[in-house]
């Protein structure tokens, strides 16, 4: 899309916003029902798109990307007009009759950049709480995962004008004509280094932004773990969608004593989730292409793999790999690894391993195995990562009743759920003073009795 119909695009969003259209609770569950009705009758073909894309299964194409935005817009639906209502707050004596509240309201129009990892989720979930705040939205889905955002644009053009909800399709190109446009809000998904220009460009209009990153989000195994149910779950999430996945537990530090047990369980996990030929599995996708299969595969020392390591480059597939002996020198260990290769590394102390991954960019994720309520607690308080699980890796994305985000360098804000209805709001402080009464204590001339007055109601 040029950049002369971008502008065009933009002006009628906002003229639409202005027009009120998008504000009434009603319009906003209707728009949410629509979208929900469209993601049924499509739901064949986004899973045949997340198999052309990304290789993946029926199975975990629904489970997911479709499911869980199916979940974000049922939540929305029960819960929207409860988020939209106006909050009564405390009024301070000295406003006495008068009425303090806050009211939510949208940016305007907002927009959505979205990945190719989980193209579907990450462009509609966004667009499921932007629409629900009463926002117009432009979705720009990635370039890298064409199936998926072909079917995004026809569903999208089948329950929306452009000028409520409209998809931009393109590259380079177009994110930059994108980012240079006075959008009211934007949400992106994606690396660290996109993120940081897509901030800097924001500033230029002094656009809030949401950023939703990623970093290296590390597994600690302690020594009180329950090790066979610690390698199936860490397994499953390291490996899902071939580790293209920005909260999979990107390396295991565990207790030293706890290591060989683990990999023994690790190796047993990997070949009765994904059998012994992986590339026969045919719930085993893909690397999404050529530049991101290269990366990875520089990333496997042949010395170093106990399990898989195997590539084959007409299938851009790679087997889930275990690395042993690795060191933090290592250029595995160096930045986000976003494929299926699981480096082990081990801590003499549990104040060790939370000294080193506090030394490092703050993780999006973090992922703990332990059965000490004492461990448990010093890792949630005492290590700043975004978010995470115990006992489990990934499901805490998966949880509308709370939000989702980064800190530091792996994202700001939040999302999902009420955390989502609120990235998307402006909340307005409001105060309504009654006119029967106006007390004189503010006003100029100031005297000794205004003086007292004001001390003794402002306290």
């Amino acid at each position: 899309m040029e950049r002369n119909e971008i502008d065009a695009l933009l002006a009628s969003q906002k003229a639409y916003f202005s027009s009120g259209a998008t504000l009434p609770v009603n319009t906003r569950k209707k728009a949410l029902e629509r979208l929900l009705h469209v993601l049924d009758r499509y739901e064949p073909d986004l899973l045949s798109a997340l198999k052309a894309d990304l290789g993946k299964s029926p199975q975990e194409g629904y489970m997911c990307e479709i499911a869980l935005v199916k979940s974000e817009i049922r939540h929305m639906l029960r819960h929207l007009s409860a988020y939209a209502k106006e909050r009564r707050v405390r009024t301070p004596l000295a406003q006495t009759f008068s009425k303090s509240f806050v009211k939510p309201v949208p940016y305007g129009c907002v927009l959505i950049m979205s990945p190719w990892n989980y193209p579907l989720l990450l462009s509609l979930d966004p667009l499921v709480d932007a629409l629900a705040a009463g926002n117009t939205a432009i979705v720009k889905p990635s370039a890298y995962s064409p199936a998926t955002a072909d079917l995004i644009e026809k569903m999208i053009l089948s329950c929306f004008p452009s000028k409520y909800v409209a998809v931009i399709k393109g590259g380079r190109a177009e994110n930059t004509a994108l980012l240079e446009s006075p959008f009211d809000y934007i949400f992106f998904t994606g690396s660290k280094s996109v993120g940081r220009q897509v901030m800097q460009k924001a500033s230029a209009h002094l656009t809030p932004v949401t950023l939703e990153l990623g970093g290296k989000s590390p597994c600690i195994v302690d020594e009180t773990a329950n090790i066979p149910l610690a390698a199936k779950r860490i397994i499953f999430g390291k490996f899902i969608n071939c580790g293209q996945t920005c909260v999979a537990p990107d390396y295991i530090y565990c207790a030293k004593i706890v290591k060989p047990i683990l990999m023994k369980e690790l190796a047993y996990q990997l070949m009765k989730q994904y059998g012994k030929s992986p590339f026969q599995n045919p719930d085993y996708g893909k690397i999404i292409n050529r530049k991101h299969f290269d990366r990875l595969c520089a990333l496997i020392p042949e010395e170093k793999v106990i399990c898989g390591g195997d590539a084959d480059p007409d299938t851009l597939r790679i087997a889930p790999t275990i690395l042993d002996h690795v060191t933090w020198a290592d250029a595995v260990m160096e930045d986000e690894i976003f494929g299926p290769i699981l480096p082990v590394l081990t801590y003499n102390s549990l104040s060790e391993a939370a000294d080193k991954i506090n030394s490092m960019a703050s993780p999006l994720a973090l992922y703990l195995f332990s059965s000490s309520k004492k461990n448990i607690r010093y890792v949630t308080e005492r290590i700043q990562f975004g978010g995470g699980c115990i006992n489990d890796t990934l499901i805490h994305l998966a949880t509308s009743g709370m939000g989702f985000g980064g800190v530091g360098e792996s994202g700001m804000g939040s999302y999902h759920g009420k955390c989502g209805f609120d990235t998307f709001s402006h909340k307005k402080s409001m105060v309504d003073k009654k006119t029967f009464l106006d007390l004189p204590m503010r006003y100029q001339p100031y005297n000794k009795l205004n003086d007292k007055l004001v001390r003794l109601f402002v306290k």
